[in-house]
C-alpha cells in the first residue's frame, strides 16, 4: 500500500474502534507499520498526530453522548475513557470549555457586552470570563444583539464595558508598534480554530489566499472549508480574516462586507510603511 492508502486504512480503524481508545501501538500493528514510522507517516498526510486525530473523533462521540447522558461519569465510560477528568481535559484542550459548559449549552456562562467605533464602523465586542469570545461590525445594534445571543443561546448576556473590551478597542483605533497580548475565547471545531490559529499568523499589511493558507495547516486540498472557516470567524479585525484573498485576484468575500475588507487592508498598509504595524498576540487561545 502506498501511503495515503496506508492513513486511509488507520482512519477508519481509529474511527470503528474509538471507543475502545486504540494507543499508538495497535494502530501502528494493525498497518503493518513501527509505530515511528507510522505517526510520522500519519503526521505528514492528516495533518494532525494519530493521538490528535482520535480525540477529535472522541470529541464528536463524547458531544453525542453528553446530549443523553445524566452525568460526566456516564459519559466519560460511554467514550472509553477512564474517567471524567479525561473528558474534561478532552474538552478544554479542543473546544476551549468543559463539557458542563458544553452540555449546558451556554447555560451558566455569562457575556459581557459593550459597543464602540472604529475607523471601519460601528462594532459589538463579547467576552466570557475566558476571553474575548465575539467582536462584530454591525449596521443595527439590536440585530447585532440578536445576532450574539444565537452565537452563545443560552448564556446570560450583560452589558458592561470589561478591561478585555478596553483592549479590543484600543487595537482597533491606535497604531502600536508592539503586539498586543489580547486573551480570546473561542468555539469551534477542531478544522475551524486550526484555520483561525493560521490568521493570526499573518503579519499587519501582509495578504495570503486561501490555497496558501490551506497549504500552511496541512491540508493543500481543503481551500474550499478553509473559506468556509473563515467565514465563521466569530472575532473579526482581531482575528484577521480580513488578510485573505482570492489566488487569482479579486478581493474575496467578507462577512462584513468587501468594502469594509478593502479598507481594513488599505488601512493596514499604510501603517505599516508607516513603521506601525502590530498583530494580536493571544494570551489565551484553545488551540490544539
Amino acid at each position: 500500500m502506498n501511503h495515503y492508502e496506508i492513513v486511509a486504512k488507520a482512519m477508519a480503524y481509529i474511527r470503528d474502534n474509538v471507543q475502545r481508545q486504540p494507543d499508538l501501538d495497535e494502530i501502528a500493528s494493525y498497518v503493518c507499520m513501527s509505530p515511528f514510522h507510522f505517526q510520522r507517516v500519519f503526521t505528514e498526510w492528516a495533518g494532525v498526530s494519530p493521538k490528535k486525530f482520535l480525540q477529535y473523533l472522541t470529541l464528536q462521540h463524547a458531544k453525542a453522548v453528553l446530549r443523553k447522558a445524566p452525568n460526566l461519569t456516564e459519559a466519560a465510560e460511554q467514550c472509553g475513557l477512564s474517567g471524567s477528568s479525561r473528558l474534561h481535559d478532552l474538552f478544554l484542550s479542543i473546544e476551549g470549555i468543559t463539557p458542563g459548559s458544553y452540555k449546558q449549552q451556554g447555560e451558566q456562562i455569562e457575556v459581557h457586552y459593550s459597543t464602540g467605533t472604529s475607523p471601519f464602523g460601528n462594532y459589538l465586542v463579547a467576552s466570557t470570563a475566558q476571553g474575548i469570545c465575539y467582536l462584530h461590525f454591525y449596521q443595527n445594534e439590536e440585530v447585532a444583539l440578536q445576532d450574539l445571543q444565537k452565537a452563545w443561546p443560552k448564556a446570560q448576556l450583560r452589558e458592561a464595558q470589561k478591561e478585555l473590551h478596553i483592549q479590543a478597542n484600543r487595537f482597533l483605533n491606535t497604531d502600536q508598534k508592539e503586539p498586543q497580548k489580547i486573551r480570546l475565547h473561542l468555539k469551534g471545531t477542531s478544522f475551524q480554530l486550526k484555520v483561525w490559529e493560521a490568521l493570526l499568523r499573518i503579519p499587519e499589511g501582509h495578504l495570503t489566499s486561501y490555497s496558501s493558507l490551506a497549504l500552511e495547516i496541512g491540508q493543500p486540498t481543503a481551500s474550499r472549508a478553509v473559506g468556509t472557516a473563515i467565514g465563521s470567524n466569530p472575532v473579526a479585525f482581531l482575528i484577521p480574516c480580513h488578510r485573505v484573498i482570492k489566488s487569482i485576484g479579486g478581493i474575496g468575500e467578507y462577512r462584513w462586507g468587501s468594502e469594509r475588507k478593502m479598507a481594513m487592508i488599505g488601512w493596514e498598509a499604510s501603517k505599516t510603511k508607516a513603521g506601525t504595524g502590530k498583530n494580536v498576540e493571544p494570551e489565551q487561545l484553545p488551540l490544539f
